[in-house]
């Protein structure tokens, strides 16, 4: 688990305290002694951390402030068990909860309201992970945490709900203090000489923090952390949710099936990279899949039967160094890629000059599936354009020219008011014979109502086919391989679908 993790400043920002009377140096030894010597025969047994039953433990009278005992304890370990607390895994986890019980038990220490496993967890969980956060940050079904300050914290939920939690920081330093031991998981540090920090906490979980003096000093710290969702949606999960139509999602399985590119664009958490992985998800088993992503992995595409992988699927990421010679990044990714015959090439996010040897890559017969962020379906190819001269130097118009012979689809995506989520518009751009360029709009979602109650957003739509795919493309399907009893679904006239 991600929370084992450990490092020696743990515990360096946590309030100076006095512990609860100091022990003689022989008796402290001497207890460590005899744990490590008899295979801590005490707490062997239960792998966990003791109830107060287990040790015959009698708290004192009167329970002490949860903060009291957290800054004792943090005080005690940080400078009896270094070592330890450096240390990952489960054996780790269970070392360090029983000296958090030992010492609790040797000094009689308790919380009004909880028994004394609970405060063990309790304790564990503030000094080794992320407090309260920790059991958000894992959970199932939340895609997004925003600190706006140390006492105000919203959990956005991947069925579009946002919820203000109760729960919240003690001080603007505690919620500062748990954002450093996020950090330094990749190693990076949060100060004032660095105020603004993006990072991972892990391959689909990317922490992005702001602190004064950039920040308001009464907030302390704010953050976004973003968890990509590794649930593989289905068909029928787009459908029943409104995001897009059946024969939407037929149609853009076909292009990217039949060797058409297309590129998936929208502003931030409007869904591409879910659209995405649905479609790289839904290629056959024999097609071979060469995926290319910034950092960290969050398309999951490998498929296993009876142990078996039964897919065709090369994941890649890039590594970002000091060192020039060690940096690895999307264009070298996609330069090798050529070399390693793929049916399909994933670009998970074009940000940069890798917009260029993406296009080139399409252009030259493979089908290439990307994201990008964008402002309407229209801007995306200038968006591109825009990228690639980050790369070379080449006029406007040809670069215009490459995009859009290189990506025929865009599949543009929307976070409504209400947080739900539409494909807005699937657009083809046909090169006519005299050189010149024509967007036929495919498919588009209508709004038919916008309306606050109260402080929700109720809005009702629905998607609408519009223009019929041109017959260019339609000669591309069929020299591609699709049968024409399966182009002919996507070639029947408009047709309104709720």
């Amino acid at each position: 688990m991600l929370g084992d993790r450990r490092s020696n400043s743990l515990f360096a920002a946590a309030p100076s305290a006095a512990p609860a009377e100091a022990k003689p140096e022989q008796a402290e030894v001497h207890d460590i002694s005899f744990e490590e010597n008899t295979g801590r025969a005490i707490f062997a047994e239960t792998k966990v951390a003791p109830k107060a039953s287990d040790v015959f433990f009698a708290p004192q009278a009167e329970g002490m402030p949860f903060a009291e005992v957290l800054s004792q304890v943090q005080s005690y370990l940080s400078g009896t068990y270094a070592t330890l607390i450096t240390e990952s895994g489960n054996e780790a986890k269970e070392q360090m909860k029983r000296r958090i019980a030992r010492y609790l038990q040797d000094n009689r220490m308790a919380v009004d309201g909880m028994s004394q496993s609970e405060l063990v967890d309790a304790l564990y969980t503030e000094m080794a992970e992320y407090g309260f956060l920790t059991k958000y940050i894992f959970a199932d079904g939340i895609e997004e945490i925003d600190i706006n300050s140390w006492r105000d914290i919203e959990i956005q939920y991947s069925d579009g709900r946002t919820v203000k939690l109760e729960e919240h920081f003690d001080s603007p330093d505690h919620a500062a203090n748990v954002i450093r031991r996020m950090l330094q998981n990749s190693g990076k540090v949060l100060d004032n000489a660095s105020p603004i920090i993006t990072s991972r906490l892990a391959k689909n979980i990317r922490v992005s923090v702001i602190k004064t003096p950039v920040l308001d000093e009464d907030a302390g710290v704010a953050a976004s952390i973003r968890i990509v969702n590794p649930k593989n949606l289905t068909k029928e999960d787009f459908v029943g949710s409104g995001t897009a139509t059946e024969e939407m999602l037929d149609f853009l399985s076909a292009c990217l099936r039949y060797g058409v590119s297309i590129c998936v664009a929208g502003a931030t958490s409007s869904g591409k990279t879910t659209v995405a992985g649905w479609l790289l998800s839904t290629i056959p088993d024999r097609k071979r899949i060469f995926t290319i992503e910034d950092g960290s992995r969050e398309l999951q595409l490998i498929r296993e039967q009876n142990g078996r992988v039964v897919n065709s699927v090369v994941h890649t990421q890039t590594r970002d160094s000091e060192n020039e010679r060690q940096r690895i990044d999307q264009i070298a990714l996609l330069d090798i890629a050529l070399r390693f015959n793929p049916d399909i090439i994933a670009v998970g996010e074009m940000r940069g000059p890798e917009a260029n040897a993406a296009q080139e890559a399409a252009r030259v017969g493979v089908a290439v599936l990307t994201t990008i962020h964008s402002s309407s379906s229209e801007g995306t190819y200038r968006r591109m354009v825009s990228l690639c001269k980050r790369a070379v130097d080449t006029p406007d118009d040809t670069l215009m020219g490459y995009v859009t012979e290189a990506y025929p689809i865009v599949v543009y995506c929307r976070q409504l008011e209400n947080k739900e989520r539409r494909i807005t518009n699937i657009s083809e751009c046909e090169i006519l014979p005299d050189g010149s360029r024509r967007l036929h709009k495919l498919y588009e979602y209508n709004i038919t109502e916008n309306r606050l109650e109260g402080d929700r957003f109720i809005i009702e739509g629905h998607h609408q086919k519009c223009e019929e795919m041109s017959e260019s493309l339609q000669r591309r399907f069929i020299e591609n391989g699709m049968p024409r009893g399966e182009l002919e679904q996507f070639i029947q006239g408009k047709e309104e679908t709720a």
